[in-house]
């Protein structure tokens, strides 16, 4: 006997600035499986210290082999997402990864309520997401930064500048 399904929605109106963050971490290589591992821990934490703006934090497997973990995070407004990617501890791990990805992929891909995308993909080997179906090009000059990608305003200096990242090595 079939059975009703019970349907319900969400009023988003309190939120409407939100942004949506997914991310994810693949292992490229075996040296990956603990540069992954140690990432849970101080994600937790983080999480734990509730940062303002963060609405919630969820996380999820994305595949076994290879290990791609992944999180989907709510944000009340870009300019809190903006405020805690320049600070402690998101500051110094993204500047830590982005001078040795450690045998893994990184990428996220933000979605804004009040329009709006962007993403980015670093040591992604397989395709996956935008990348799918979108061209791709070097993050570089306006594409360096999330907030141009998403053509907001920009909010503080990003952490790492696109002249220490590709110049200063």
């Amino acid at each position: 006997m079939p059975t009703q399904v019970s349907r319900r929605t969400v009023d988003l109106s309190q939120y409407p600035n939100l942004v949506v963050v997914y991310l994810g971490m693949r292992v490229n290589r075996v040296t990956g499986l603990k540069t992954l591992m140690g990432f849970g821990p101080r994600i937790a934490k983080s999480v734990e210290a509730q940062p303002d703006g963060l609405l919630l934090h969820e996380n999820f497997v994305f595949s076994l082999f290879p290990m791609h973990a992944g999180m989907r995070q709510y944000w009340r407004d870009v300019e809190s997402l903006l405020k805690w990617t320049r600070s402690d501890p998101h500051r110094l791990w993204w500047k830590n990864f982005l001078r040795d990805s450690g045998g893994t992929g990184f990428w996220h891909e933000t979605y804004m309520k009040q329009g709006g995308m962007e993403a980015i993909y670093d040591d992604v080997v397989k395709p996956i997401g935008f990348m799918r179906f979108a061209p791709l090009h070097p993050a570089r000059g306006v594409m360096f930064s999330a907030a141009h990608r998403a053509a907001k305003q920009e909010v503080g200096e990003p952490v790492v500048s696109e002249k220490e990242l590709y110049e200063e090595q």
